[in-house]
């Protein structure tokens, strides 16, 4: 058997046979669903994080507590704290296997325990990224905002969050691609994501080189595709400066 028939068999093997191209493209799904809702989680619990977070460096980091609601602001500003420390300390592996064997351990639901272990871990980056944005803005510019009578919600909402958007979405756009390739340790809960896929074929036909290439080339297509859209949307995001 020559080179190119060899190549050509585990082609077929790889692909065609059985329609490994179909598990194939079922566990590219797998990983985009996973992507997305984790994304959708991670955004909106990190941005509420990041609040917090900012609210209490603005308004009470370096004072005395003077009333009740300082004293819940100073109790969520620890938890935030603490949930930040634990989260980023540990590999999001650990983190996806506790959701799935302990938090899930009755019904074992893979695809909830994914969607949450990776939402929570990307939360905890998104809020940093959110209050690092927030905290860039000049102070001046809430002075400003109070002097023409804007309260604290207001002046976040209109004039600070705008503008920290601008300037995190570089980072929130890097966050989001790396959650992408996060989802790759799926399978350690039993989801047929797309590297169990592809990890599943090599050890059904003995060939690796097909299998795990066409992992890492839809993995890096995903990826180009991503920094394709967020560089456009920085561009327009420039472009309406002016």
């Amino acid at each position: 058997m020559d080179f190119f028939e060899s190549i050509a068999q585990s082609f077929i093997k790889t692909f065609i046979t059985d329609d490994r191209w179909l598990q194939l493209l079922s566990g590219l799904g797998v990983t985009i669903l996973i992507t997305l809702v984790a994304a959708a989680i991670g955004i909106v619990l990190g941005f509420l994080i990041a609040m917090v977070r900012s609210t209490y460096d603005m308004q009470l980091q370096g004072r005395k507590c003077s009333n009740p609601s300082d004293y819940i602001l100073k109790v969520l500003n620890f938890i935030c704290n603490f949930y930040i420390t634990i989260i980023r300390g540990t590999p999001v592996v650990i983190q996806l296997m506790i959701m799935y064997f302990i938090v899930f351990a009755s019904s074992r639901d893979g695809i909830i325990a994914a969607f949450i272990s990776f939402g929570m871990n990307s939360a905890a980056y998104v809020a940093e990224i959110v209050r690092s944005g927030i905290m860039s803005i000049d102070k001046g510019q809430f002075e400003a905002s109070r002097s023409i009578g804007f309260d604290y919600k207001n002046t976040m909402i209109y004039i600070i969050i705008p503008q920290a958007f601008k300037n995190i979405l570089p980072a929130l756009g890097n966050e989001f691609i790396v959650l992408v390739k996060e989802t790759s340790v799926a399978g350690y809960v039993a989801l047929q994501d797309l590297t169990y896929v592809g990890n599943m074929i090599r050890s059904r036909t003995y060939e690796a080189f097909f299998p795990l290439i066409t992992v890492a080339l839809i993995y890096l297509i995903i990826v180009l595709i991503l920094s394709f859209l967020l560089k456009r949307l920085e561009r327009r995001l420039r472009n309406s400066d002016h």
